[in-house]
């Protein structure tokens, strides 16, 4: 699928809902240049956002364009979140901010290429895996989420949307 013009422009997610399909058109097109980048394939990137922020509609991603339910330091802002410890259990966790929903992906494909100050090879699985299921189970297998069937429905939403279109790799 190429990009369509009325999506080339940065469209402000929070001023209204997009469509499925404006929500992909509108991640895809900061997730492609990464991927020469990163080595990230915008298939997961956009699975992810799609899953991480309910389709931009979550308050964290309306509020602080965190799209991909990535942690930050005490000073942040809090939300409510289910971890998976055995079974589902809500916590309270402080969350990053972002201006936008591009400087949301960067900050996540930084994460994936560079780790985490504890181990920067920590996500390499994701870049190395030579399909997107292989990236998916790296994502689950580095603790990116708890939910233990997290792999499952990135490839679900992969394959029910044809996010694989985008890939280069």
């Amino acid at each position: 699928m190429i990009l369509s013009q009325e999506f080339q422009e940065d469209v402000p997610l929070e001023d209204a809902p997009l469509s499925k399909e404006a929500f992909i058109e509108e991640v895809a097109k900061h997730t492609l240049p990464l991927e020469k980048e990163y080595g990230i394939r915008p298939s997961v990137t956009i699975a992810q956002a799609i899953l991480e922020s309910n389709w931009g509609q979550s308050g964290l991603s309306v509020q602080d364009n965190n799209y991909f339910g990535i942690k930050g330091g005490k000073s942040s802002r809090q939300y409510a979140t289910l971890e998976y410890e055995e079974d589902w259990v809500e916590i309270e966790a402080s969350f990053r901010s972002y201006p936008s929903l591009q400087a949301s992906i960067e900050d996540y494909a930084k994460l994936i290429a560079n780790g985490t100050q504890w181990d920067s090879s920590l996500y390499r699985g994701v870049i190395d895996a030579d399909n997107y299921k292989d990236a998916a189970y790296a994502l689950s297998d580095a603790g990116y989420a708890t939910d233990p069937t997290y792999p499952e429905k990135l490839i679900a939403l992969i394959e029910t949307y044809q996010l694989d279109q985008y890939d280069t790799k």
